[in-house]
């Protein structure tokens, strides 16, 4: 599973950095008795636990289809993403906001501020540098998009969930800094449980974005235009194939893909002779698009397609033009 490995130090980097981050916030938390900074080592943590889920989950995926899998085991890390993100909502976001009123509620002066000066600076440091190698893998797969629009179109979950933890890990860092700066200086210990619960919001906001985004692979996503087109365009060109009237594709994991081929062929061939064309067209899809994991090819005239497709969707009568999708 390319796509999986290519992740995997995205994935190591956060897993390393959060769970060394973890550990040193939980310390400060107990000597400062600051409520920003219980958030911070709970949020820490969530996030240690989401990296190994990631990492469990591209392992699955990456295992042979099997007779009660035959199209592999691909989706399965777009459910271990899907369950991160309720992780960082149930309880990354859940304690710190219970944390943050509980803080409202019950008020205390913080003790030794510097230590919590002192690590912040420091998980800013690691989390900045996790944050770089994910900004940097994420842009190398999607160079010429804005990363709002990449995530959006993003197959791979593993990559965009690692950079979306990261960029919060660092606004709850400034969150927490200036909570605790606040309650020094202003002599207001109720701004601690104000900033635990903003790194609540943050979390949950965060949780809401990776859950729309995950939900949508789950369901089922199509492959790039360009994909599709390409697909076309090579049963196209195969001797024998009147016309190729529509693909759809799903991704059932960043580089495996399932497509369905409508193809009106010669009437003029037999069996073996469309046999060995699906064979050709099979073999230049896959050696061009390696991620093309399975395709299906129907034999369908161009009318009976545009027929096919208005009844799936509802449409009027139309006229049987090509489509990037497939009659059923």
């Amino acid at each position: 599973m390319a796509a999986g490995h290519a992740a995997q130090p995205a994935v190591h980097a956060a897993l390393f950095g959060n769970l060394a981050v973890a550990t040193v916030k939980f310390g400060a938390a107990a000597w400062t008795g600051s409520s920003a900074m219980l958030s911070e080592a709970v949020h820490s943590l969530v996030d240690t636990l989401n990296e190994v889920l990631l990492l469990y989950g591209l392992r699955r995926a990456a295992r042979r289809p099997d007779p009660d899998h035959p199209l592999g085991h691909g989706r399965e890390l777009y459910f271990w993403s899907f369950v991160v993100a309720l992780l960082v909502f149930a309880v990354g976001a859940g304690v710190s906001v219970y944390e943050g009123i509980v803080h409202l509620q019950q008020p205390e002066p913080m003790e030794s501020p510097i230590v919590n000066y002192v690590v912040l600076g420091l998980s800013l440091v690691f989390e900045g540098l996790s944050w770089r190698v994910a900004y940097r893998q994420f842009r190398d797969s999607n160079p010429h998009r804005s990363v709002f629009s990449a995530i959006r179109r993003s197959k791979d979950p593993a990559t965009f969930t690692v950079l979306l933890e990261d960029s919060a890990a660092i606004a709850g860092l400034l969150i927490a800094a200036l909570a605790t700066a606040g309650s020094q200086y202003l002599g207001r210990p109720e701004l601690d449980g104000v900033g635990s619960l903003a790194i609540g919001a943050l979390l949950g906001a965060t949780a809401l974005l990776l859950a729309r985004e995950t939900k949508g692979l789950l369901i089922g996503e199509p492959a790039d235009p360009v994909i599709n087109d390409l697909i076309l365009r090579l049963a196209k060109e195969q001797k024998g194939v009147v016309s190729a009237n529509g693909v759809i594709t799903t991704h059932l994991a960043p580089d495996q893909i399932t497509a369905s081929l409508s193809i009106e062929f010669d009437d003029a061939l037999r069996t073996p002779e469309i046999e060995h064309a699906v064979h050709c067209i099979e073999e230049k899809v896959r050696a061009a698009e390696p991620a093309i994991t399975t395709l299906f090819v129907k034999p369908q005239s161009a009318g009976g397609f545009a027929r096919a497709r208005n009844r799936r969707y509802g449409l009027a009568e139309q006229g049987p033009e090509t489509r990037s999708e497939v009659g059923a």
